[in-house]
């Protein structure tokens, strides 16, 4: 078994390589303790150093098992929280102490020792939640994402306990279905935010062990929340103990012009196949292990494209890379998502494996955000000249599976919060702030919202502060996250905003051209629920607006942002309204957005 595992590693198509490589708990000749196996090819001379054998180069020496470059080594009577590192003598004749590539703990930076854990045995409660879920494509999505750290931040990293006991109640009385936790594996600089890491298999020491992430995880599951984990195959971080030149050679990484990435980081060289098992087999393990719900792959664009540059031509061995991935984790796990972020025009990227695509569940729709951004900035008197903004994502939208994502990235470098980004002032900015997400909700496609969006917070994300939640205390601010709120809870309880929506039959514009008022309607229709959404880009207010219908009957208004409870003017539309000729009328808001259903069809 061994052996057809290392073939396997070597060839870059296992999915299973944490079950051999790295630091295993065990028993060998009646004795518990650890057996360690590293690959690195290169190496010789290869030592287990640590806290147990006072940091001894001699005492253990690891044994080559293979002539492909493994090395095993069992050490009886070691337990949990052991700091250990490898020592070896390198291509270049030098010796270094390294990381373990696949360790499953470290200790915290500044420290950078790998720790021994044994993830093994932690006892599951989520067995009612897993055989439920699917990857979602008829069943509504809205996706909380958050850094953990930052979320309820005091004067120390919260614990994955802490924050579970707050967070969980809150995601379930605000309607998301989802968390999405940006990378918790080891990395060295907090600024990064887990995207540059040192340790792909090692949970993030900041906020607990391995078992209190799978207790968090546990308890999001009981609490039916989904979990999905963001992973950043492309790149990682440069620090000289970690991954880079391992055994002196560039074991990882390429060893050409690609090396360094835009980021200033180390880029996997994803044509190698070695490297290929490495990547895949920790997202594996994350799902397998962790119960995770989802992989959201980061910078996917780099990944199909040189440095993300489509100048520089396609990656052909990178997308082999991500087919390959696609196609093995759906095979072994056919009801977890996969998740492109993706900025680039890559055809079929939710297309399955067969039919050439890059096999993706969902893609996140970052045009549909930029152009959307945008127009709400634009002032009311030159939105008209950039009308399709605001109408040009269903040109495209039945080509992949989009998701819109308003995400850590917008209010981050001087960007500005999404509110900082509405056109106006203090009350408009509000006005808009309301539309814009009633749009996104209202919008094909699953849903994603970075922490701090729903409260409407004035100040960008910042990773060493928490959130700041006294802005709730603000009438102003706690009347957007009751707009979330009841916005989840409509999308949730009406199947014609999720249902078939990758179908173009379920969804017409109703006013697509009226680029003089910057009004919007459209329709979404399954089987006999009907739904007619109105948005209002000016501040000018309409008593009598005309809307189309497709289907004749009775209109009942069942949101309008320019509620009081949302902090608006309550020019709102409080009885059913019947349909005439194809039309009926409607009080529309200044800055406003309306969702109407269809309550009773005509005879």
């Amino acid at each position: 078994m061994a052996y057809g595992l290392i073939y396997d590693y070597l060839m870059g198509q296992t999915i299973e390589a944490y079950t051999y490589f790295g630091a295993h708990f065990t028993k060998q000749n009646g004795k518990d303790g650890v057996v360690f196996r590293l690959y690195a090819p290169m190496a010789s001379d290869v030592s287990v150093i640590g806290d147990f054998n006072n940091w001894s180069m001699y005492e253990h020496k690891m044994n080559k098992i293979d002539d492909s470059g493994v090395w095993e080594l069992f050490i009886p009577g070691l337990s949990n929280y052991q700091a250990y590192k490898f020592h070896f003598k390198n291509a270049k004749g030098e010796y270094v102490d390294r990381v373990d590539p696949c360790a499953f703990f470290s200790e915290i930076a500044p420290s950078t020792c790998s720790r021994l854990f044994d993830y093994r045995n932690f006892i599951w409660h989520d067995e009612k939640f897993l055989s439920q879920r699917d990857r979602n494509f008829d069943r509504p999505m809205s996706i909380y994402e958050m850094h953990v750290g930052s979320w309820l931040k005091k004067d120390r990293f919260s614990s994955y306990e802490e924050v579970a006991d707050v967070l969980i109640p809150y995601i379930q009385g605000m309607g998301f279905t989802h968390v999405e936790f940006m990378p918790i594996v080891a990395h060295p600089f907090t600024g990064s935010w887990g995207y540059q890491a040192t340790g792909f298999y090692s949970v993030d020491p900041r906020y607990g062990n391995p078992h209190q992430l799978m207790s968090f995880i546990d308890r999001l599951h009981q609490a039916g929340i989904g979990v999905i984990l963001d992973f950043a195959p492309v790149h990682f971080a440069s620090d000289p103990w970690a991954l880079a030149e391992y055994d002196g050679s560039c074991l990882f990484e390429y060893s050409n012009e690609h090396r360094v990435s835009p980021w200033g980081s180390l880029q996997f060289d994803l044509g190698k196949d070695p490297v290929r098992s490495f990547l895949m087999s920790a997202m594996n393990y994350f799902v397998t292990e962790y119960h995770i719900d989802g992989i959201r792959i980061d910078a996917v664009s780099n990944i199909i494209f040189y440095n993300g540059d489509k100048t520089k031509g396609r990656n052909e061995g990178a997308i082999e890379f991500i087919k390959r991935l696609n196609a093995k984790m759906h095979i072994a796990h056919d009801k977890v998502m996969m998740i492109a972020e993706d900025s680039s025009d890559f055809p079929g990227v939710t297309k399955p494996t067969e039919q050439d695509g890059l096999g993706f569940d969902y893609k996140w729709d970052l045009g549909w955000m930029n152009d959307t951004l945008k127009y709400y900035a634009l002032d009311p008197v030159y939105k008209k000249y950039d009308h399709n903004k605001l109408t040009f994502s269903m040109a495209y939208f039945y080509s992949d599976n989009f998701l819109l994502p308003f995400s850590h990235d917008e209010v981050v470098h001087g960007k500005g919060t999404l509110l900082n980004k509405m056109w106006g002032d203090y009350y408009q900015k509000f006005a808009l702030l309301r539309n814009l997400i009633t749009y996104q909700f209202a919008h094909p496609g699953k849903k994603l919202n970075f922490m701090g969006n729903e409260f409407a917070s004035f100040d960008e994300w910042n990773e060493n502060k928490s959130l700041p939640w006294d802005l709730k205390r603000f009438p102003a601010h706690d009347s957007i996250s009751r707009l979330y709120k009841d916005l989840n809870l409509i999308y949730r309880a009406h199947k014609a905003m999720y249902v078939q929506e990758y179908n173009p039959n379920t969804f017409k514009w109703l006013i697509v051209d009226n680029k003089n008022d910057s009004v919007f309607a459209f329709t979404r229709r399954v089987d006999d629920e009907v739904m007619i959404f109105v948005f209002n880009m000016t501040p000018n207010y309409y008593d009598n607006f005309g809307i189309p219908v497709e289907v004749e009957g009775e209109y009942t208004e069942i949101f309008n942002s320019d509620k009081d409870i949302y902090g608006g003017d309550n020019q709102y539309n409080g009885l059913p309204i019947g349909s005439f000729g194809g039309y009926f009328t409607i009080k529309l808001p200044s800055l406003g957005a309306c969702i109407f259903k269809l309550t009773k069809k005509a005879k």
